[in-house]
């Protein structure tokens, strides 16, 4: 699974909106300058993340964007779902936009792609944006920790 640039981004500014959880709204400069996202496509992110219930926004100078839900209501696997769709790793192991193949009745490896497909799909539907937003960041030690370096793409 690859995030869509829209995913990501809509994953930075409403990370940043839970950290500003409670204290009032902040704007769309703001939000597109922390988060490195060009403002003009922030703004179609936004109406997206309006429409699905998930910001509010509030106009004037002092006006801007907060968190509509509480952030232990929203999941990484909504938020991915609604921009990205289908979460599968390949075509025929989809629900909603399965493809079928003409070696399905012999696959091995299918089974596998089902499984990682389940896996994924569980993690993120219960990746709520309060429990990932009180995790550490990542390091770059752990991203190339020796022991993953091996496989070739990862």
């Amino acid at each position: 699974m690859r995030l869509s640039r829209k995913a990501d981004y809509a994953l930075r500014v409403l990370f940043t909106l839970v950290d500003q959880y409670g204290q009032g709204p902040v704007s769309m400069n703001a939000l597109a300058r922390a988060n490195d996202v060009p403002k003009r496509f922030l703004e179609h992110i936004m109406l997206d993340l309006k429409s699905q219930g998930w910001v509010a926004s509030s106009p004037g100078r002092k006006g801007g964007y907060e968190l509509a839900q509480p952030p232990e209501r929203i999941t990484m696997g909504q938020v991915i779902r609604h921009f990205d769709g289908v979460m599968a790793p390949i075509g025929c192991v989809s629900v909603t936009r399965h493809e079928p193949c003409s070696q399905e009745r012999h696959c091995r490896f299918r089974r596998v792609l089902l499984e990682v497909r389940n896996m994924t799909v569980q993690y993120l539907d219960n990746a709520t944006l309060a429990w990932v937003a009180a995790l550490a960041p990542v390091s770059t030690a752990e991203v190339f920790a020796l022991e993953l370096v091996g496989g070739d793409g990862i």
